[in-house]
């Protein structure tokens, strides 16, 4: 059984418990506090404010759809009365700017905000592990990374401290911490999310993408309802009650599987072994699998602009520290590897940086040609299984980092270059024990599509009951350090 009578819960379920007068929002969030002080060896929080949040609880409209279901933002979107530090020791403790529309969704929904999860610094990392804040462990193994940059998001909600909680996706960053963490988790299309107050020209707002991660389809479908634009100018015409909730008979799709990342490298054999069972489960529901090439483009040139761009966005903070404090400040407050991406777009200057803007673009064009003829395709989420702190470290040289960066985002990274909605699903275990997850996309603007197949594959081979040994599941067994 587990250790307190919600952790087991999903949102969902902890809402419908306030709505029902079975409990109040203020006994759903300390039992979370009390779950995570349990848990802080994982090291999932950036920051937290219990008061603050009991507050929240105590005044949260009893109305509102996840009225008192605790909750994490990851810490680089800005909330008001939690610091703003996105991971780095640079912004350690400034106070947040004003609250982007997404985080006013956060509160209309009732969801109650204990506290900041950990990232990477500026989510630049495929791991969390940050010199701001150290390494978040993955609760699976806590000698394993919980992946980047919503790692803290993830391993909170795999370990049952949350069981929802933000996550935003640059190039794989929600859907790779679902999967070694183990649990659901969608991007949407770029577009659909309501604004988290990046400006449309920025390097990253081509890319980045926000939403949750959760442990069911559910929690991740109804929040996407709550959270998507409904404006005049809003690219997709807004989901309605029927498209979010399980269909009674879900349409038979053609999906194509594919194997190999862009870079053309096989998975490790117990990824593909989850990929071969994946496609049979499909299979299973009634749905037709074709085996196709996956995404046809330009990958190296996409991984460099990807990464030029990232250090691009953060050329003027690094511009504003210099002016301030002088160049020998900036080891003490921003990390090796973001420095070394800074240095190559200054490099490259303009003309570099309207190069990647390019290549991005002729990958985008190129990336959604391989669905011609399909409506979703399959392939593992990452080539990779969960793998051990250190293996990605901001102190390591960046061609290190990218090395095995294009394995670990080898599926992932072009869906967020196209801008197609795309979610892993925790379909597979491996004989050790360790979470594989299985990347399904569809065309931009079909969420409803791939949630659908979410809620079928969910039903077929659920994973709700499965829980990692570093849980608030396991009651008695001690969760030990890395």
């Amino acid at each position: 059984m587990p250790a307190d009578p919600f952790a087991a819960l999903d949102a969902t379920a902890q809402a419908a418990l306030v709505r029902e007068g079975r409990a109040t929002p203020l006994e759903l969030v300390d039992a979370a506090l009390a779950r995570l002080e349990r848990l802080g060896r994982l090291n999932v929080t950036a920051a937290v404010d219990p008061e603050r949040a009991r507050r929240a609880a105590r005044e949260v409209r009893r109305g509102a759809p996840f009225a008192g279901v605790p909750f994490l933002i990851k810490d680089v979107l800005p909330y008001p009365g939690l610091p703003f530090g996105c991971g780095s020791r640079l912004l350690a403790g400034q106070p947040s700017p004003p609250a982007p529309d997404l985080a006013r969704a956060f509160d209309e929904a009732g969801l109650v905000v204990l506290g900041k999860s950990t990232t990477s610094e500026f989510g630049l990392l495929g791991t969390t592990e940050t010199l701001a804040c150290g390494a978040t462990l993955n609760p699976w193994d806590p000698a394993r990374s919980p992946a980047g940059s919503s790692g803290g998001s993830a391993a909170a909600v795999a370990a049952g401290i949350v069981p929802v909680a933000h996550a935003s996706d640059g190039g794989g960053s929600i859907r790779i911490p679902a999967s070694v963490c183990g649990v659901f988790g969608l991007k949407p299309s770029r577009g659909r999310q309501r604004d988290v107050g990046m400006p449309l020209d920025a390097p990253l707002a081509a890319l980045v993408v926000d939403h949750c991660v959760s442990r069911s389809v559910r929690d991740s479908a109804a929040l996407l309802g709550l959270t998507q634009r409904r404006d005049a100018t809003a690219p997709y015409p807004p989901l309605g009650p029927e498209a979010l909730a399980p269909a009674a008979r879900p349409r038979r799709l053609r999906i194509g599987v594919y194997a190999r990342t862009a870079f053309g490298r096989a998975p490790a054999p117990e990824v593909r072994a989850g990929l071969d069972a994946a496609r049979r489960l499909c299979e299973g529901l009634g749905h037709e699998t074709v085996e196709i090439a996956g995404p046809r483009f330009d990958a190296a040139a996409a991984r460099d602009a990807i990464f030029l761009l990232f250090g691009a966005a953060l050329l003027p903070v690094v511009r504003q520290v210099r002016a301030a404090a002088g160049e020998d400040a900036l080891p003490g407050l921003l990390e090796p590897f973001t420095l070394e991406l800074v240095g190559r777009a200054e490099a490259g200057g303009p003309a570099a940086i309207a190069a990647a803007r390019a290549a991005l673009d002729g990958a985008a064009r190129d990336g959604l040609a391989f669905l011609d003829g399909l409506d979703a395709a399959l392939s593992p989420t990452t080539a990779v299984l969960p793998f051990p702190l250190g293996t990605l470290s901001p102190r390591h040289p960046a061609d290190r980092n990218l090395a095995f960066t294009e394995d670990l985002a080898g599926y992932t990274a072009v869906h967020s270059v196209t801008g197609a909605p795309a979610m892993s699903v925790p379909l597979h275990w491996t004989a050790g024990g360790l979470p594989v997850g299985m990347q399904l996309v569809a065309r931009p603007g079909e969420e409803a599509l791939l949630l659908q197949l979410a809620y079928a594959l969910e039903e077929a081979a659920p994973w709700a009951d499965r829980w990692p040994p570093c849980s608030s599941d396991a009651a008695e067994v001690p969760c030990p350090s890395a």
